[in-house]
Parts: structure tokens; sequence; C-alpha cells
């Protein structure tokens, strides 16, 4: 699978977004990773729907849109009109987890999984060969900045044997905590989807450590 960086835009400085957007593609990153929170399924509220639409309008980029909302499903349509791409979702959030995958490929769209560092892939079993991507907490979702959990490390190997036993293969999204120190341990357990914040907005030179994270996770 090809090594893809999705910087995270909860990080970014939002008084100059547009700019801040065009930093992380000029350094060559592909995917924006966008985290909406609602201040109820996790304990912080960012944005929605319209924020979406706007930076839309000031860039190509692959929209990975990434709910931490509760009942997804109200809002699924009104994500896909704003520009979303990928929709994720978290499986302790919908009651109805195989609708909610539809109603999102019915858009067209990817569609992902995530799951909170406390929840076994096993729960994943009946319904990973109907999704694009699986997104594999590595801190307590709601916040930026956190250290990355180390016990993460298991369940990348409890996915890929539940892949293995699927004869399937899909991407492997890691979220929290990731940064220049343990990016390469993170793609040895085999994430290939790799969303860093704070590692990337946080540096004098957003551009420069956009590329310096490429660079490794090209092997040079």
């Amino acid at each position: 699978m090809e090594n893809i960086l999705s910087p995270s835009i909860l990080s970014a400085d939002f008084s100059c977004l547009s700019d801040e957007i065009k930093k992380v593609e000029n350094g060559g990153a592909k995917y924006l990773h966008i985290d909406v929170m609602d201040g109820l399924f996790v304990p912080n509220i960012t944005f929605g729907p319209p924020l979406i639409k706007s930076i839309r309008k000031t860039t190509d980029m692959f929209f990975d849109v990434h709910l931490m909302i509760n009942n997804p499903d109200n809002l699924l349509e009104d994500f896909e009109s704003a520009g979303a791409d990928l929709i994720t979702v978290h499986q302790e959030s919908c009651i109805h987890l195989h609708r909610t995958i539809q109603k999102i490929k019915s858009f067209g769209l990817k569609a992902g999984i995530a799951l909170n560092p406390a929840t076994p892939v096993s729960t994943l079993s009946d319904i990973i060969e109907d999704i694009d991507l699986v997104l594999l907490m590595s801190v307590n979702p709601g916040f930026g900045g956190q250290s990355l959990i180390g016990n993460v490390k298991n369940k990348f190997t409890d996915l890929k044997e539940l892949m293995y036993k699927k004869n399937i293969s899909k991407d492997i999204e890691i979220d929290g905590g990731v940064n220049l120190n343990n990016l390469e341990d993170v793609l040895s357990w085999g994430a290939n989807v790799i969303v860093a914040g704070s590692a990337i907005y946080g540096a004098e030179n957003v551009e420069l450590r956009t590329k310096e994270f490429i660079k490794i996770m090209q092997g040079q």
C-alpha cells in the first residue's frame, strides 16, 4: 500500500487557515485530515460542514474527514456536499454501522471506521470487507498534542491478522502522537496513512517539516 501523509488542520492557525493548508500542500502532502468534534462524543468542539465547504474552494487536496460525533448518519449528506472525499466514523458512535457505511458509499465516497484505543479490532470482523480504511486511534480522541499510546502496536498486529484471514488489504491509518521520532516505528507496525498535527504545524517551517515526514515515509 502507498504511504500517505494526512496533516491534521486541528493544529493549524485558524486565523490564516488557507495559508496553513497551502504550506502542507506545497510540502507534498496530498491528503488533509479534518477532525470534526461535537463536544459530546469527545470533550471538544471543532468545526462542521460550513468550514469544510469554505476550504474546499482553496485546494484540490483529498479531504480525509474524521467524524468524532454522535449520530453521524444525520450529517453525512452535509459533509458530502461540503467536499469530503473520505468519511471515517467511529465504531463506538454508530448504532447500525453497516447502514452508516452503506450511506457513505451511496454518495460515491470512500468509507472508513475508527477505533478508540480501548476498542478491540475484533469488532470489525463483520464489516471490514465493506470499508476502505481502518483508523486506529493512538490517543484518546478530543485534543491535539497528546503522546502516542504504545499499546496500540498490538492492535496493528490484530488488524493485520484479521485482514490475512479475510484475504483482504485495506488502508490502515494512525492518528495521535505521531512525530519524526516514532514515525519509522508506526510505519513498521503497518500504518500507511499517517495523521500528524502538532508535529507538523508546531514546526517553525511547516512546509519543510511536511517534506521531512514524506522523505521518511518514502524510505529515502
